[in-house]
C-alpha cells in the first residue's frame, strides 16, 4: 500500500516531527476486546476475541547494519524510558518488563524458524492501545514488529504464520504464560472464533449491528501476575478431583494440568457432585471454565444465526461476567462500580476484558448515541479515559515508498 489513511498520515507526521525526515515503511497491528470465553485460551478452549480501532503503528525512517535502535513515543510522551537498541542476529532480552523484549523475542522467534537476516534500522513506535488494561498492548505490539519485520525482509509469513511466531515469542521466549487469543486477533482482525488447541483454525464471524465502548479503569495489571495463580488453583483441584471415584467417561478426560484435560467433552453437570467437595477456590476455577465454556456454546449459536439478537448475546456477556467476578474473582469493587455505572446508562451487555483484577472493561451497546451516554457515565464513575470502538482489520502494511 503506498498511500495512507487519515491516522497514518498523523503518524507519519509524528515521526517526522522527532526523527527530522518521514518513515519510509508504517505497519500496524490493532489491539482486542476479550469478548467471549475470556481466560480459557490457554486451557485450549475456543475463544471470540474482537480486533477494534485502536492500533499500534511502527515505523522506519533509515536502515543500519546489524542492530535495530527503537524509540517508543508513546512512553516517551509518558515520561518514561523509551530508547532501546538490539541486535539483530542475537537478540538479548533485558527483563523486569522492557518494552523492547517484546520485540527482541520476536527477532528470536523469526530467526530461527526464517533466518537470521544482516540488515536492521532506526523505528519508532506509536500505540493508541493503552498498556496494561487489558486490551492485549503487548500483542499489539509484537504483531505489528513481525509485520514490520515481514514486509522489511520479504518473509512471506501468513497471517497464521506471524500469530504462532508472535504467540511462541510471549509464551516461550519471554516465559509468560498466555494463550494464542491476543497474538491471533491482532493479526487476523475482525471478530472471530478461534480454536486455539492445535492444529489451530478459525473463522469469521457475523457480528453485525452492535456498537462498541471500551474503558480503561486505570488499575495495572499484567497476565504474568494473573493467569499463573489461577492455573495453579485449577491444578490443585484436578488432582484432588482424580484423587475421587469419577465415573469413567469422566475420568478419561481429565489430566493434572489444566491444558492436559479435554474440556470441550465435560460438562459441570457431570462434576458438579465432585467439585463440592473441593475448596471454594477450587470449585470456583473448575466450575468457571465449565459454565463460561457452555454459556459461549449459546452465544456462538445466537451469532451465526444472523438474527441481530443483541439482548440475548447481552444477557450471555452479563453472564459471564458475573462468572468472572464470582467463581474466578478476577474483578475489582473499582471495576464493579463503573460496570454498574454503564448498565445504568444503557449499556446492553458489559464484563471485563482480557486477565482482570484492573484493566478495561467492555460495553455491547445498541446504537452510537447509547454508547457515547455509557462512556460518560463510565468516566463519571471512575475510568480514567475510554473508547468508542468499531470491528478493525487485522495487522496490516499501511505505507511504503
Amino acid at each position: 500500500m503506498s498511500g495512507a489513511n487519515g491516522k497514518v498520515q498523523a503518524f507519519i507526521s509524528k515521526v517526522e516531527r522527532y526523527a527530522g525526515k518521514k518513515p519510509f515503511l508504517v505497519v500496524s497491528a490493532p489491539g482486542r476486546m476479550d469478548f467471549l470465553n475470556t481466560h480459557q485460551d490457554y486451557k485450549g478452549l475456543p475463544v471470540v476475541p474482537i480486533a477494534v480501532t485502536l492500533r499500534t503503528y511502527i515505523g522506519i525512517v533509515e536502515k543500519r547494519p546489524d542492530v535495530f535502535r527503537v524509540r517508543s513515543l508513546t512512553l516517551q510522551e509518558r515520561g518514561e524510558e523509551h530508547l532501546d537498541e538490539f541486535s539483530v542476529k542475537s537478540p538479548l532480552l533485558r527483563g523486569r518488563g522492557w518494552f523492547g523484549d517484546y520485540l527482541r523475542a520476536v527477532l528470536r522467534v523469526v530467526g530461527e524458524r526464517v533466518g537470521s537476516y544482516s540488515i536492521g534500522g532506526e523505528l519508532y513506535i506509536s500505540s493508541e492501545v493503552p498498556i496494561g488494561s487489558g486490551l492485549a498492548s503487548s500483542a499489539a505490539l509484537e504483531v505489528a514488529f513481525g509485520e514490520f519485520l515481514n514486509n522489511y525482509w520479504a518473509l512471506g509469513l501468513d497471517k497464521m504464520e506471524l500469530a504462532e511466531t508472535c504467540f511462541v515469542a510471549e509464551k516461550e521466549v519471554m516465559g509468560i504464560p498466555c494463550g494464542r487469543l491476543d497474538q491471533y486477533s491482532s493479526a487476523i482482525g475482525n471478530a472471530i472464533l478461534l480454536y486455539p488447541s492445535p492444529p489451530v483454525k478459525y473463522e469469521v464471524l457475523p457480528i453485525e449491528g452492535a456498537s462498541f465502548v471500551a474503558v480503561d479503569s486505570g488499575i495495572r495489571h499484567s497476565v504474568g501476575s494473573i493467569h499463573p495463580v489461577r492455573q495453579r488453583e485449577l491444578n490443585e483441584g484436578l488432582r484432588k478431583l482424580l484423587k475421587m471415584s469419577l465415573p469413567g467417561y469422566v475420568r478419561k478426560h481429565l489430566g493434572e494440568s489444566f491444558d492436559s484435560v479435554n474440556w470441550m467433552e465435560i460438562t459441570y453437570q457431570d462434576l458438579e457432585p465432585y467439585i463440592r467437595q473441593l475448596s471454594r477456590q477450587e470449585a470456583g476455577r473448575i466450575a468457571y471454565t465449565l459454565l463460561a465454556n457452555e454459556s459461549t456454546r449459546l452465544a456462538l449459536e445466537l451469532i451465526k444465526r444472523g438474527t441481530g439478537d443483541l439482548e440475548a448475546l447481552a444477557k450471555i456477556i452479563n453472564e459471564q461476567h458475573e462468572l468472572l467476578r464470582d467463581l474466578y474473582e478476577v474483578s475489582l469493587p473499582e471495576l464493579e462500580r463503573i460496570r454498574n455505572s454503564m448498565l445504568e446508562s444503557g449499556a446492553l451487555g458489559v464484563k471485563i476484558s482480557g486477565a482482570g483484577m484492573g484493566g478495561c472493561l467492555i460495553a455491547l451497546c445498541r446504537d452510537e448515541e447509547s454508547s457515547r451516554r455509557v462512556l460518560e457515565a463510565a468516566l463519571g464513575a471512575g475510568a480514567v479515559r475510554g473508547w468508542m470502538l468499531k470491528i478493525d482489520r487485522g495487522s496490516s502494511l499501511d505505507y511504503s515508498e
